[in-house]
């Protein structure tokens, strides 16, 4: 099933086109990651903050999708802890909570070193809607 949900995955068109892959993905639980390229660079030539948020918000995407109920995010605040160090950034989402109509997540990146420099906790809304995985 793994399979599957990344295949319709792979039809998010902007982390495609910002080099995002999705490494991991089930039910809750998904892990990203990213080459950091000169594009993601800011003004001070370290990592731009949205390029740290696409990609965790692009692991709590598949996350909270995963199970077949489309899920979109209501809120979401980041805290941004250092620089990143290295050439690949890594986000492992993780389900805090879930109702039936609402789910909370947790959303660390990580740098090269394994040092934990952002986390981004989400509250998504669970709408009517079903994803198909077998027939994709």
């Amino acid at each position: 099933m793994e399979d599957k949900i990344k295949e319709f995955f792979k039809g998010d068109r902007f982390a495609d086109y910002v080099g995002i892959k999705l490494v991991k993905v089930e039910p809750g639980y998904a892990v990203t990651e990213m080459d950091i390229a000169e594009h993601h660079l800011n003004g001070v030539n370290i990592i731009q903050g949205g390029a740290i948020f696409t990609l965790a918000d692009f692991a709590f995407a598949a996350a909270s999708n995963a199970g077949g109920q489309v899920t979109v995010g209501m809120t979401g605040n980041i805290s941004y802890f250092k620089a990143a160090q290295g050439q690949k950034l890594v986000a492992e989402a993780k389900e805090i909570f879930a109702s039936h109509k609402t789910a909370s997540y947790s959303v660390d990146v990580f740098d090269d070193n394994k040092t934990l420099i952002a986390r981004l906790t989400v509250t998504g809304y669970k709408k009517g809607q079903r994803i198909d995985f077998d027939n994709i």
